[in-house]
């Protein structure tokens, strides 16, 4: 491809609104353009680059052992109805009428694909002669997201490769589930990803045995917590907390008593008001769990985990009470609550750490004031209903997996997801099979594994970037090579630029010709903002010697080979590094 025969709108400055560099860079290297708010087109240099790693996932879906079909994204809401998602998903599902002849159909854009999947297993599958399967696509998704955000990480349309296994037992689950997991592996590493599989929660789409793949960089929008002694990782929705991470104080214990603290409903507000440290504090909250009230404490410096909260209490919804419900339990309004004292009787559950709280502050559930107490010991003065992790992990709390780990944070992004669903979608959608004997019907138990196609764009730029712009692996790049002819007005150095752009094109090298009539300068910078990999210039000084000059964008040095056997040598050394990403693996280190 030529440069002036395509579409490239390189930008010199940060576009308005982006705040991380895949998101800016991804803008102004023209990859993408927005739409609108969490919509986006890809522009020819970006939809090259989504097709690679589109085919890299194929490759190894297929080499797997996963079969691929395409769904449609527009299906009939009945199916959402059936699995009792419609209210799980909520405003998340993109749902309208279609008028079709006098009659109204609700339908519902696919925000991810387990029912219509399971649907069509249901209606072709029966025997056990015609598992296991695998089935994936590579397909369209909708999503309404409330804020979104981070360039192509959040949007409300987004390509995704979701993959689902179906299986006769556990045994076989297991197996279709690890072979995913490491084509995973292979698929990541092939993008040239920096990544770490991690324990997650398996959120609305349900099942177990859940991990989540995470490209580490500061920018990432989720918390990750690590043992650097064991390797155990997860993601803060699952990360458990080891009992080694409490010890309980000797002090004295103290007589509670009520002070007034007018205004002071925040823990921050509190600490300063009465010169306490936020550990010290109890902060209590107010659930309803599918309706009915339950009260939540944790220490002032740490945060309800609501997933834990849930999976604990094995509730359908979990939900922040209203203010009359929090006036009604506690007797206190909004920021003034706490354990003792309650004006209700609801279950209480308390986070293991507050187990070793000694001396206590917390509200004081005062009608018509607005107080706290101080001196306050669980165990004394109230005795919780059951004592469970609830809380989200933070930095130093114990490895659950090893005796003296603490946890490290680190930040990520997740690009792909693996888990084990079991009968959840095949249950309800009535996915059975005839068993060995031709006489039982069985349910057919199964797995999901999604992986978002853009976000391995967004995670390599967020890996691999300088002041420069994006540092491409081969395996993605748009162009493998650019070819920077230095005047394109001058017949000898277009003659040379021409042939070498034919031998590499005929070589199968991704090549784009920079043929623009621009000043050098301006050339480099768009080309070390685009990231291509190999930058081959040809000049009046390189054709007197009869070279060509050689930069990889990861290095700083430049080397020369003859014009003669610059073909070769290029296409020699794309095929190496498309294999192995060697060179842009070294520069990462």
């Amino acid at each position: 491809m030529r440069w002036t025969q395509t579409l490239i709108t390189t930008q010199k400055e940060a576009p308005d609104g982006a705040k991380i560099p895949s998101h800016i860079l991804m803008l102004r290297a023209g990859l993408i353009s927005q739409a609108m708010a969490g919509v986006y087109a890809y522009l020819p240099l970006g939809l090259k680059s989504l097709r690679k790693a589109e085919n890299i996932v194929r490759e190894e879906m297929n080499r797997a052992g996963a079969v691929e079909l395409l769904m449609s994204a527009l299906t009939p809401q009945s199916l959402w109805e059936q699995t009792n998602r419609v209210e799980a998903f909520g405003n998340v599902l993109m749902k309208f009428n279609l008028n079709r002849a006098g009659t109204s159909t609700p339908v519902a854009l696919c925000p991810t694909h387990e029912e219509p999947i399971t649907d069509i297993v249901s209606r072709y599958i029966s025997s056990y002669r015609q598992l296991p399967i695998t089935l994936y696509q590579i397909q369209t998704k909708f999503r309404n997201e409330e804020r979104p955000r981070s360039g192509v990480m959040r949007t409300s349309e987004f390509i995704m490769k979701d993959a689902y296994s179906f299986d006769t037992s556990l045994e076989g689950l297991d197996a279709s589930f690890n072979k995913m997991y490491d084509a995973y592996h292979r698929i990541f590493e092939r993008a040239g990803l920096t990544f770490l599989p991690v324990d997650a929660d398996s959120g609305a789409i349900g099942g177990n045995a859940s991990k989540e793949f995470m490209v580490l960089g500061e920018n990432g929008e989720d918390n990750v917590v690590v043992c650097p002694d064991c390797k155990y990782a997860a993601n803060t929705e699952k990360a458990e907390i080891g009992e080694n991470t409490y010890s309980k104080s000797d002090e004295p214990l103290a007589e509670i008593q009520k002070v007034q603290t007018p205004g002071a409903s925040s823990i921050e507000a509190v600490c300063k008001f009465l010169k306490c440290t936020a550990d010290k504090m109890l902060k209590t909250m107010i659930f309803e769990a599918d309706g009915k009230p339950v009260v939540i404490v944790v220490r002032g410096d740490h945060d309800v985990n609501e997933i834990k909260v849930k999976r604990m209490l094995g509730a359908k919804s979990l939900e922040l009470a209203s203010p009359e419900t929090i006036m009604r339990v506690t007797g206190a309004p909004v920021g003034f609550a706490g354990p003792v004292g309650l004006k209700e009787d609801v279950p209480v559950y308390a986070d293991i750490a507050v187990k070793y709280v000694v001396n206590a502050v917390t509200g004081a559930n005062a009608a018509g004031e607005e107080a706290h107490i101080t001196g306050v010991n669980p165990g004394r003065d109230f005795e919780p209903t059951q004592y469970a992790d609830v809380r989200n992990a933070v930095a130093g709390d114990s490895c659950p997996n090893c005796a003296n780990g603490k946890f490290i944070i680190k930040r990520g992004m997740e690009v792909g997801h693996v888990f084990k669903l079991g009968t959840k979608y095949s249950e309800a959608l009535g996915a059975k099979f005839l068993d060995a004997d031709g006489q039982a019907l069985k349910t057919i138990i199964m797995g999901c594994y999604g992986i978002g196609v853009a976000r391995i764009l967004a995670g390599c730029i967020e890996n691999s970037y300088d002041e420069k712009g994006i540092i491409w692996p081969v395996s993605i790049a748009p162009y493998e090579v650019c070819i920077v002819p230095m005047r394109v007005n001058d017949e000898a150095t277009m003659a040379a630029a021409n042939k070498l752009y034919a031998d590499l094109q005929a070589a199968g090298v991704d090549v784009l010709i920079d043929d623009r009539d621009a000043r050098p300068g301006v050339k480099f910078n768009d080309i070390d903002l685009i990231g291509f990999p190999l930058r081959v210039v040809i000049g009046p000084k390189g054709l007197a010697n009869n070279e060509v000059e050689l930069k990889w964008r990861w290095e700083s040095d430049c080397q020369n080979v003859a014009l003669d056997s610059a073909a070769q040598t290029i296409a020699d050394a794309i095929s190496a590094e498309r294999v192995s990403g060697e060179r842009f693996k070294a520069s990462k280190n």
